[in-house]
């Protein structure tokens, strides 16, 4: 380990008969640096076997054979989670997809505005531009080509992608006009539902479950709420999405586990939902 020296101190090594170089400097002279130390037999000790490259869990990743079973990799705990509580059938949330655990969450995907344009869609490539036109086409007509490339991209997701849109508003709407909650907790709630959405927990007789949970608990973490507004909160769920109040209160530990427990959101996460919150508002 040699000390640090920039070149204006470089003169300092000159000696009156020549130059003595910063390779001829004794052990006695680097101790005293802080980090520096010496074993039994005089020679300096190294720590390197404990240092890691930053990019080695990131080059790990990318090796895993495509060949072989995502199941064992898979965390076996969050494979069954069903409620043993609830009796109906919309009381369960779906096994989903080994596909869709491995996916990287993307805040913009489910509302890239590129979904509704589909095959109407012509790009015009110039030297020194490019434009799209599209052409008008029945409302319908875009829906269902919509949804149909939507299921064409995602087969594991068992919604259609206008339902879950459709889901999104009412939580929204929910939330905010019914509830007085602010865009940060509406937008988190967004996180929590499209990701159950993207990993395939979701389907068509749990979708109002699973989005009343995702409403009560981003409303628990991002608001500060008394017994009463939680009450409030519990009626306005029962009420606009049709639910009954024992099936949303089991449902949410099931809904907690398929999130892994991740219910503090980073940043990068929750921002394009909020700007997008902001923006429509």
């Amino acid at each position: 380990v040699l000390p640090y020296r920039d070149s204006t101190q470089a003169g300092d090594l000159k000696l009156d008969g020549g130059r003595q170089s910063a390779g001829a400097m004794s052990l006695k002279e680097i101790i005293g640096l802080e980090g520096v130390e010496l074993g039994a037999d005089g020679k300096t000790v190294s720590y390197t076997q404990f240092l890691l490259p930053t990019n080695a869990f990131g080059a790990r990743r990318n090796t895993i054979d495509s060949t072989s079973s995502f199941s064992q990799f898979r965390n076996l705990s969050h494979r069954s989670l069903s409620i043993g509580r609830a009796s109906s059938t919309q009381g369960s949330l779906d096994t989903g997809s080994d596909l869709g655990d491995f996916m990287d969450y993307d805040p913009n995907l489910l509302d890239d505005p590129q979904w509704p344009c589909g095959k109407h869609k012509r790009v015009l490539i110039f030297p020194s531009y490019m434009t799209t036109v599209i052409d008008y086409v029945k409302p319908s007509d875009l829906k269902k080509d919509m949804n149909e490339t939507f299921k064409e991209k995602f087969p594991h997701i068992k919604l259609t992608l206008s339902k879950i849109r459709s889901l999104k508003r009412e939580m929204r709407k929910l939330a905010q006009e019914d509830c007085g909650f602010e865009e940060p907790t509406v937008a988190m709630a967004f996180v929590y539902f499209e990701k159950l959405a993207l990993k395939g927990k979701l389907n068509k007789q749990n979708r109002k479950l699973c989005a009343g949970a995702c409403v009560l608990l981003a409303a628990k973490i991002g608001s500060d709420l008394k017994k009463h507004e939680v009450k409030h909160l519990i009626d306005k769920l029962e009420e606009k999405f049709r639910l009954n109040r024992r099936e949303l209160i089991a449902f949410e530990f099931p809904v907690l586990v398929a999130l892994e427990f991740a219910l503090h959101l980073p940043e990068h996460e929750v921002m394009p939902h909020y700007r997008r919150l902001i923006q429509n508002s």
